[in-house]
């Protein structure tokens, strides 16, 4: 073993590495990486050959360092991009999924879809018009600001300080299975979960950042109370869950586990709580969310409480069935991550690599 850590070839295999780790998932990873292989060991035969002996680590490391670091060289490898260059463009391709999918498409069909459809006063191809036309406007301005930032940092020329300051010799060592969490993923959840568990501990305060417009005439119940406090914990456990995937990424069984544990307590939480709307119902009209005392009596703003009590249940339903299969599937996914993790162990530490 220790031969093999101070083999000047294990710097080629922990080079190859990281080039992956850059790379797009694609079919042509793995050729790509057999390409580099096979040229830097051309490279290091001929230089061999030149000077009579074999080389030693710093003249690989120097090699190396003429190529280009990992993260340039995987991204004259990847397509090539006008705009955004392959380097940065997964990152930009999961932040604007993010805000797009998972920010403004949900705020828009369960908060001001239903709000504008009762303003309506039950005209539906005025209110899914307005609710659309906010959707696009809000979709394509997110959209914009987001491109414009990256395109700005794809132009500072970050990547060509990094090329000059890279060393090889600092290279992470070889891991024994692949990394199924890429770093720039894990950052960029984390720092989202962060910025959403500061708005989550506002929201008591100020109302309007869950209700919007609705939170001059509507306010949450008991009930939503009570279950307050277990969704905080439960998004401080999804925090945690990041900020250790980033700290130990040597843990491969931590992204599929911690997943899967989260799930298991999400859901347990989702059942206790329709447990509970369940029994609320019998003696309330509204589990959610109740008018305010001044609307109390308002046949208007009863209407606009009653869809988004409904739209609110229709979605904690939809989330129970989501993530029962879910749970099913990621455990399926860890059960096989244990498995080809085993079979991995078995294999030389250079097959893995390449």
């Amino acid at each position: 073993m220790n031969t093999s850590s101070r083999s000047p070839m294990e710097l080629v295999d922990r080079y190859l590495q990281a080039v992956r780790f850059w790379l797009p998932k694609n079919r042509r990873q793995d050729d790509l990486l057999a390409e580099l292989g096979e040229d830097l060991r051309s490279q290091i035969d001929a230089k061999e050959e030149e000077l009579g002996h074999p080389l030693d680590q710093s003249e690989v490391s120097e090699i190396l360092k003429h190529c280009g670091s990992p993260m340039v060289v995987a991204s004259r490898m990847g397509p090539q991009r006008h705009l955004i260059g392959p380097t940065l463009f997964p990152i930009y391709l999961f932040v604007l999924k993010m805000v797009l999918l998972w920010i403004l498409v949900p705020v828009f069909i369960f908060i001001v879809g239903p709000v504008n459809l009762v303003s309506a006063s039950g005209n539906w191809p005025s209110a899914i018009l307005n609710t659309m036309g906010g959707l696009w406007s809000g979709a394509f301005g997110a959209a914009a600001t987001i491109t414009l930032i990256f395109a700005i940092l794809e132009r500072t020329q970050v990547l060509a300080q990094h090329e000059c300051k890279w060393d090889p010799a600092k290279l992470p060592p070889l891991d024994k299975t692949e990394r199924k969490t890429p770093l720039v993923q894990t950052v960029c959840e984390l720092g989202f979960q962060v910025m959403a568990l500061v708005w989550l501990l506002l929201v008591p305060q100020h109302p309007f950042l869950i209700l919007g417009p609705a939170a001059g005439f509507l306010k949450a119940t008991p009930l939503v109370h009570a279950f307050y406090l277990p969704i905080v914990l439960l998004w401080m456990l999804s925090t945690a869950r990041s900020a250790s995937i980033l700290a130990k990424p040597e843990w491969t069984w931590l992204p599929p586990a911690g997943q899967l544990v989260q799930s298991i307590a999400t859901l347990t939480i989702l059942n206790f709580f329709l447990r509970a709307v369940t029994h609320t119902a019998k003696t309330e009209m509204f589990p959610f969310v109740v008018l305010a005392d001044s609307v109390r009596e308002s046949v208007h703003y009863i209407k606009i409480a009653a869809v988004v009590n409904v739209s609110i249940l229709i979605s904690a339903i939809g989330a129970w069935i989501g993530l029962s299969i879910a749970t099913i599937v990621q455990t399926w996914q860890l059960l096989r991550h244990i498995r080809k993790s085993r079979s991995l162990s078995h294999q030389p530490i250079s097959a893995q690599v390449r």
